[in-house]
């Protein structure tokens, strides 16, 4: 393996670890907050974010992903003045974007409030957290800096550091506000997103001062905007397709706590329940369902210039070996956890939440949001592809139905309609990719590996519901039942998926092999 290739693969496994912890540690304050807010303080809590996203998506205009392709290309040819030419033109831009839509957020809080917010408590945590996004837009500048420079170790660290911060404060602010009532709890909480990304920012820019590009002889801010404007168009270029994609996704983000509530209004079901039911869904079975999946997302990662290389040497053959490899990890990957998180719904909701009825909609969405870890693969390979339009066409369409589905069964059928209506949007988006790889070089693979995991599923729940019961009928508390019995079904799975072949172990090499 080449040292470029070394390099990145120790940078992607270094990302995918700093995101396992990530992860746990996210969970850990989800699952306090949950507690001490309930269903309802967690339904303020996800109707008063969506906002942010949205401002951020703008401010960036996709300039993280096109400041490390741009640095990576002129740190190779060595033009250290174009490096800190790209990063003064990026800060320049996202500055002043986000700080002029932070102010006018904030000065429009009352009357966007008024509009996007079915529950008026809402309020104070969408101000707390409204000061985040020139926070993360010069943050993302930075990242996208030491990406393009390789170094993958600063960009883990400041997200590990920045969320093991978040915990202490929103331990501190919670508990601090909580008297005040559950409004003023809630924008504690977010308020510890803002404070915890400010030190995030601090450590990358110290990184920066310590690491970073030393200054050159005759350079000023002023030098460098007026010599930009090249630099620039060069961003843009490559920024602005990937904006259109988060834009979407941010609006539809800002306005789905609307039109849940909403759907749930028609079905009759008053205001307090319906923030409290969507808290249910959106604080406690999403949560839940998206833990497995930074492995795919840092597979996919991975996967983008893999396939783009492969293309431009028009080695079909290496492609479709790529995607094979790709599709089998995201199915080893979704199926133990579809499996736990559909036969372990109510028994993870009431340990994790103290919430039995969350449980029902984690059981609902969890066969459907198996397809979900074969969709970033799938959106990966259409990147690669440079079929960018593809997947933002796909994702709207997806979108469009998501949302009609889930005011058309929310209003039928309350929250059970809407995590359906969620579920037929995370379907329909994933076959979409699909279909648009399978029209450009189309799709082949062998059916044995997928009837192989399905025998190895099938197994795993009889292992799980067999022990869950047989350690339950001997008085163990839930805990250990919950535990031993996802266990020992892990355990038959694994070694199922090596009996069958599944699994290879490549002891001459000491690589993890996925045969088809």
């Amino acid at each position: 393996m080449s040292q470029h290739g070394q390099s990145f693969m120790r940078g992607t496994l270094v990302l995918s670890v700093a995101a396992f912890i990530n992860r746990i540690l996210g969970f850990i304050s989800g699952m306090y907050i949950a507690r001490v807010l309930g269903a309802e303080g967690i339904g303020i809590l996800m109707m008063a974010h969506p906002l942010v996203p949205l401002v951020i998506t703008i401010t960036e205009l996709g300039l993280p992903v096109a400041i490390s392709k741009l640095v990576a290309e002129a740190n190779a040819r060595g033009e250290r003045m174009k490096v800190r030419r790209i990063l003064h033109v990026s800060l320049a831009v996202t500055g002043v974007l986000s700080v002029a839509l932070t102010t006018v957020t904030l000065l429009g809080s009352e009357w966007i409030a008024s509009i996007l917010l079915s529950d008026q408590r809402a309020y104070y945590a969408m101000l707390a957290i409204t000061p985040i996004a020139p926070i993360v837009a010069v943050s993302a500048v930075l990242k996208g800096y030491f990406r393009g420079m390789q170094q993958m170790k600063t960009i883990a660290a400041s997200d590990v550091l920045e969320h093991t911060v978040q915990i202490a404060c929103v331990l501190a602010l919670v508990h601090l506000l909580l008297p005040y009532g559950v409004a003023y709890a809630a924008a504690g909480a977010m308020a510890a997103s803002v404070v915890s990304e400010a030190i995030s920012l601090l450590f990358l820019v110290t990184s920066y001062k310590l690491y970073g590009e030393s200054k050159m002889p005759g350079e000023t801010w002023a030098s460098h905007l007026k010599q930009g404007r090249s630099t620039l168009g060069e961003l843009l270029q490559i920024g602005l397709p990937t904006t259109g994609h988060g834009v979407i996704h941010s609006l539809y983000s800002t306005f789905q706590p609307l039109l849940i509530t909403t759907s749930l209004a028609l079905a009759g079901i008053g205001t307090a329940l319906a923030t409290k039911q969507f808290g249910q869904l959106a604080g406690y079975a999403f949560p839940l369902l998206f833990m497995p999946s930074f492995i795919t997302q840092s597979l996919s990662t991975a996967l983008i210039p893999a396939i783009g290389e492969a293309a431009a040497n028009k080695n079909s053959l290496l492609i479709h070996e790529r995607m094979n490899q790709a599709m089998i990890l995201g199915l080893l990957i979704g199926a133990p956890a579809t499996v736990i998180l559909y036969e372990w719904a109510t028994p993870l909701t009431t340990l994790i939440y103290n919430t039995p009825e969350a449980g029902l909609l984690l059981k609902i969405l969890a066969p459907m949001f198996f397809l979900h870890y074969f969709d970033a693969p799938l959106h990966a390979i259409l990147l690669g592809l440079g079929r960018a339009k593809a997947t933002l066409w796909n994702y709207v369409i997806a979108t469009v139905f998501k949302g009609v589905s889930i005011f058309v069964f929310g209003s039928q059928f309350g929250i059970i309609g809407v995590a359906y209506g969620i579920g037929i949007g995370i379907v329909i988006q994933t076959l979409l990719n699909f279909f648009s790889i399978s029209s450009s070089i189309g799709f082949y693979w062998s059916i044995r590996p997928y009837v192989k995991v399905g025998i190895c599923m099938m197994l795993m729940v009889i292992c799980g519901h067999s022990t869950y019961n047989y350690v339950a009928s001997h008085g163990m508390p839930q805990l250990w039942c919950v535990i031993t019995s996802i266990v020992c079904s892990l355990f038959l799975y694994f070694a199922a998926l090596i009996l069958t072949g599944t699994l290879n172990w490549k002891n001459t090499r000491h690589r993890f092999s996925i045969p088809w």
